[in-house]
């Protein structure tokens, strides 16, 4: 049986500013109702019967991984928290030894968890071309027919033998515009899609026999990993003696084993704004609009608004996004480059480039609405039969009043409800906590006064979700 693997681990910073790293864009409703992530899983329903699939993700998206695996009907099989990243090469590793312990003869199917494949039939049908050949051994990794010539893609040359799968002559890095054109024209080259699938024992023999330090540290962390809640958590000191590499670089391009499934299923990695563009519908002016946009004289343009009204006068082939907290403006030939954006915040330690002014927690999320001196106030949200944690804060105190649904407060000791309208005040240094016990989301409206309203001032004693006292909000 098929295990399916997903890559979870991306921080899509050349989606920014949609996507950041506390909820990347395989988590965001880029291209449909659901999120990449969960249109990844709903893909597997196409295939004839697969087991439980496994995640592979970074330990702050385990709760988005969880909720949105339950809200797609899905059961994990397992879900591995990395500590740190090292690349594709070793989270595989990590996923075929969790696939063993359960299947001695398991097959994985490593799905990245960002990318779009509209024909599902389509790609069931590669996937099964794609099992036969890793049953007997082979190391397949799947090809996407070319339909232009695309410089923001590496490519697979198939040795021109007839039938779907062939053996790989080699892998080629991204190309020049004129190079890409003639691997086009020859009709021998696919673009590479990060799919894979192999045995997963095979898998970790070859990828012992190139890179075998990495092999024992991926065992080693697996060995000592933990289990929290629903997740396992990877040991972090073993892991971080693993070496980082891609599975490409690793073992495809080094194996003679590679074979590669041609697949015409309409692909797309979803790497850039204009790759986002592509797939999504236009107006009769060539402009894709999402939101409260109001576009004049404008034309092939990706104009998304969020928050607030969105207007452009004489714009051509440009990108502006709009969110709460920031506006991208690009031409479109220029949005590989917002890394460079991402890249000044990140030096500038400014918090765009991790948070949305929205953060969201394992209980629900909050939203600054007003910020000054000695004063903050925040919008709350609590989902259903969820519950912050028994805390206490040394610089604040803090004053609630619900705007719908009903609270279960616990304050010094005593715990009491509030409905609509009704309000509370927390002191200074007092332990609390709040709770939603209804059935419809809890709104309230927080305001903190004091000396230090930074989200670290929070000491844990009791919390659902196994934080520690060092991790923030709530």
């Amino acid at each position: 049986m098929i295990t399916p693997l997903i890559l979870s681990g991306g921080s899509g910073t050349r989606l920014w500013p949609l996507s950041r790293e506390a909820y990347p864009k395989q988590f965001l409703p880029l291209n449909g109702d659901g999120s990449l992530f969960q249109a990844t899983l709903e893909r597997l329903r196409a295939l004839p019967q697969f087991a439980a699939p496994l995640v592979v993700c970074n330990q702050t998206h385990r709760f988005m991984v969880a909720q949105q695996m339950y809200e797609a009907g899905f059961e994990p099989g397992a879900i591995l928290l990395e500590p740190l990243g090292r690349n594709t090469a070793p989270a595989v590793a990590l996923g075929a030894l969790q696939a063993l312990e359960s299947d001695p003869d398991a097959t994985l199917l490593v799905l990245p968890a960002d990318h779009v494949i509209n024909q599902a039939e389509r790609f069931a049908y590669a996937v099964k071309e794609g099992e036969m050949a890793a049953r007997q051994g082979a190391l397949v990794t799947f090809g996407v027919l070319p339909t232009r010539a695309e410089t923001g893609y590496g490519y697979i040359k198939g040795e021109g033998a007839d039938g779907v799968v062939q053996r790989v002559e080699r892998f080629v890095e991204k190309p020049d515009l004129e190079t890409a054109e003639r691997y086009i024209t020859s009709g021998a080259y696919y673009w590479n899609s990060g799919i894979f699938m192999f045995r997963a024992d095979r898998y970790l023999d070859t990828l012992a026999r190139y890179e075998p330090d990495m092999v024992e540290a991926c065992r080693q962390a697996h060995a000592a990993a933990t289990r929290d809640l629903d997740f396992i958590r990877i040991d972090e000191l073993a892991f971080a003696r693993c070496p980082s590499n891609s599975i490409d670089y690793a073992v495809m391009e080094r194996t003679d084993e590679a074979v590669v499934v041609a697949m015409d299923a309409e692909w797309s990695d979803l790497g850039s704004w204009a790759a986002l563009q592509d797939v999504a519908a236009r107006d009769e002016d060539d402009n894709v609009l999402l939101g409260d946009v109001l576009a004049a004289d404008s034309r092939g343009c990706y104009l998304r608004a969020e928050s607030r009204l969105l207007a452009t006068v004489g714009l051509q082939d440009h990108v502006v996004v709009e969110t709460a907290d920031a506006v991208l403006v690009a031409h479109r030939d220029r949005v590989q480059d917002v890394k460079i954006i991402v890249q000044r915040l990140q030096d500038a330690k400014r918090d765009e480039c991790t948070n949305h002014r929205r953060v969201y927690r394992p209980w629900g999320s909050y939203e600054g609405v007003a910020m000054a001196d000695r004063f903050q106030a925040k919008r709350i949200v609590v989902n259903p039969g969820h519950q912050l944690s028994l805390q206490m804060h040394h610089h604040r105190a803090e004053h609630w009043i619900v705007v719908r649904g009903t609270a279960e407060v616990e304050c010094d000791g005593k715990t009491f409800l509030l409905s609509e309208d009704e309000s509370t005040y927390i002191p200074l240094g007092t332990r609390h906590r709040l709770k939603n016990p209804g059935v419809i989301p809890l709104e309230l409206i927080e305001v903190q006064t004091g000396s230090y309203l930074g989200e670290d001032d929070i000491i844990r004693f009791e919390d659902n979700y196994g934080r520690g006292s060092s991790l923030a909000a709530g």
